[in-house]
């Protein structure tokens, strides 16, 4: 029992992914800054945004939902951390593992954009419902992309459990050349999963002011800042279990060492994607996301059975 609230709270439970979020937020933030050949901000900066907002008084609009709005916030951040718990991080086993976790961390992930849409919903703020709405129909689109990219590797492993994918590509590397193509289509997912630039569509400041997230102040708005970063963090540690698994047969330091590297080169593309391109129209992101890259995952899908076939 103590064992378990530890892993929920501490390691890797929320603490753990708290600091990991505000770590890689830095990182994320610095990297954007130097491609625009800027400084940057200071490397408390992200601790510091936390500390100050929920300071702030909390404001809550008189027609809105005020259960669900303050509800919002902790369903994000609690689906977020619970699908990290089914990630093989710097091991060949996850925390908990059984067959069929892939579907389950998939879905626990998609959850929090879920509760993006129904806090601008319950907000009834002009400017937050035409962001939930943005928000719901970018849903549609790079999700399915997230699990196309994912369905790949795990049709060549011949598995649903993220633990097994990860030891059969443990025992046979080689085989990771031909999910490339999908490595990136789960970039690009993560990209509009994050809602980051070219797919910030649903928090346009220009546009719609804070989109989804413009009546939030205070503690709440604390609270899904941090469950964006939170998701970063999980986003990049889903991918690179399942296209980066090596390092995994280390000593436990050496294995987490290798296991920051890769989420900090995710986050490093991540960081690169949204610093070369321009926001896109939400009709733009639709076409995009279904006339060109789901066709290009669904090619993929085909090359692997074809591989599957051929090879295995």
């Amino acid at each position: 029992m103590m064992m378990t609230l530890f892993n929920i709270l501490i390691f890797p439970g929320f603490l753990f992914l708290g600091i990991m979020g505000l770590i890689f937020e830095y990182v994320d933030r610095i990297i954007h800054a130097r491609l625009q050949n800027r400084k940057g901000p200071p490397f408390y900066q992200p601790l510091a945004d936390f500390i100050k907002l929920t300071a702030k008084e909390e404001i809550i609009p008189e027609c809105a939902d005020v259960k669900m709005f303050k509800f919002m916030p902790i369903l994000a951040i609690t689906a977020t951390i619970t699908s990290f718990f089914y990630i093989p991080l710097w091991h060949t086993y996850a925390l908990y593992q059984f067959s069929g976790d892939i579907i389950v961390v998939l879905y626990l992930l998609t959850i929090p954009t879920v509760s993006f849409f129904l806090a601008g919903w319950a907000s009834t703020s002009l400017y937050s419902m035409v962001g939930a709405m943005r928000t719901l129909t970018q849903l549609f689109s790079y999700e399915v992309l997230l699990f196309l990219s994912v369905l790949s590797p795990a049709l060549l492993a011949n598995t649903w459990s993220l633990s097994s994918m990860t030891i059969f590509y443990d025992n046979q590397p080689q085989l990771m050349v031909f999910n490339i193509v999908a490595f990136f289509i789960s970039i690009i997912a993560l990209l509009g999963k994050l809602e980051k630039v070219p797919f910030d569509i649903a928090e346009a400041e220009t546009e719609i002011v804070g989109g989804t997230f413009t009546e939030y102040t205070g503690r709440l708005l604390a609270l899904f800042r941090m469950g964006i970063d939170i998701e970063m963090v999980v986003g990049a540690s889903l991918i690179a279990a399942v296209f980066l698994p090596f390092g995994l047969n280390m000593e436990p330091l050496p294995a987490f060492l290798v296991y920051i590297l890769k989420v900090t080169f995710i986050v490093f593309l991540v960081s690169l994607g949204r610093t070369i391109f321009a926001r896109l129209r939400i009709d733009q992101m639709v076409n995009a996301c279904w006339k060109y890259f789901a066709p290009i995952a669904f090619i993929q899908i085909l090359f692997i059975l074809i591989i599957k076939g051929v090879l295995l």
